[in-house]
């Protein structure tokens, strides 16, 4: 059992930055896939960003592509997203989620960030 829980949210105006964190609990952390999905009112939930375990590799959708990084510390259990060059498009709540390599589905959830970008 994984629990997540992320932090870092906020407001800030166009072209700011913020860095989401995600912490979490148990001792298996270093072994999963960890992802940043983010969701709008009125729209789907959208898949942005994604770490391997260990750290070696990455995926980003095009929409935050060049504007945002995931990162991770394994030793601090701990996943970011630095968020840069923020629009006001970026406005969602912002969830962390973790998966075992293996599984296509993501198992554990976080409860969630809001991330409120101004013009």
């Amino acid at each position: 059992q994984v629990q997540l829980v992320e932090s870092g949210g906020g407001l800030v105006q166009a072209g700011g930055s913020l860095r989401l964190s995600c912490a979490a609990s148990g001792p298996t952390f270093s072994s999963y896939f960890m992802g940043w999905f983010r969701q709008a009112p009125g729209k789907d939930r959208q898949y942005i960003a994604r770490i391997t375990a260990s750290g070696s590799a990455t995926y980003y959708a095009d929409s935050v592509k060049g504007r945002f990084t995931i990162s991770r510390d394994n030793a601090k259990n701990t996943v970011y997203l630095q968020m840069n060059s923020l629009k006001p498009e970026d406005t969602a709540v912002y969830y962390c989620a973790a998966k075992r390599p293996l599984i296509s589905e993501y198992e554990y959830w976080g409860q969630g960030t809001q991330v409120t970008v101004s013009s």
